[in-house]
């Protein structure tokens, strides 16, 4: 017996004029754990993704009154989920235009579920992956890379876009010392710092005032006497 996924609060919306299939698609994706919701056509599709703002929407290329293709355009500019076509007709144009059109996978009618499935899975681990990569955790510091915005203690912080680059560099490299060269021309790579710039240092200390619990005595952005800086993120030293 396969194991069930941990799927527990992953919406997926599904939108096919053919009720059947859309019967069989949601009871088999609830009992894989998912939560489903279901439309019948185009302009209701687009209303359910924008109510309920799924996880993963599973789209028939052929609807009643919007063309799939068009639904899928439209998805595409208003929303980021992951986006699987479905249609009846294999021809290799259907599948670059679906694919052009922003879906992210296609599945051909009649299919496998248990392909589907692995399908959606494959999918869904590699947004986790993603948005692993897009927000960063440490301790009640919480940076979101994709959209910029920092939160210490569950308040938002405005950072300059320097101090973003900053501590974005520093949580890439949590651990290392960094040297002041490297620093530098990861930060200030467009423009040239004389050798006796003090920019750096006035800008960690800027962020530190932003992250930092206690600046004078900080956790996180250390100095490394005669090189550069380190950040640490409470895993030194763990396996």
């Amino acid at each position: 017996m396969p194991l069930v996924p941990k799927t527990s609060g992953t919406l997926i919306l599904v939108i096919d004029d053919d009720k059947d299939i859309v019967q069989t698609i949601k009871g088999n994706l609830e009992l894989d754990g998912y939560e489903v919701v279901t439309a019948h056509d185009g302009r209701s599709g687009l209303d359910m993704a924008k109510a309920h703002r799924p996880d993963l929407v599973i789209l028939d290329l052929n609807l009643p009154d919007i063309d799939g293709i068009r639904v899928c355009q439209i998805m595409r500019r208003e929303f980021e989920f992951p986006i699987i076509m479905l249609t009846a007709r294999d021809g290799i144009s259907d599948r670059v235009l679906g694919l052009e059109s922003g879906a992210d996978d296609y599945v051909v009618k009649p299919f496998n579920f248990l392909e589907l499935s692995a399908r959606i899975r494959a999918i869904l681990k590699r947004v986790e992956r993603s948005l692993v990569k897009d927000r960063q955790e440490v301790g009640d510091i919480s940076i979101d890379v994709k959209s910029r915005r920092l939160f210490v203690g569950g308040e938002e912080v405005k950072l300059t876009k320097t101090e973003f680059q900053l501590l974005e560099l520093f949580v890439s490299h949590p651990n290392e010392v960094l040297t002041r060269e490297f620093i530098e021309n990861h930060v200030w790579r467009d423009s040239q710092l004389y050798s006796y710039s003090r920019a750096l240092d006035v800008h960690v200390q800027r962020l530190r005032k932003k992250i930092e619990a206690d600046p004078e005595t900080p956790q996180h952005i250390v100095t490394v006497a005669g090189v550069g800086y380190k950040f640490k993120d409470g895993n030194e030293g763990r396996p």
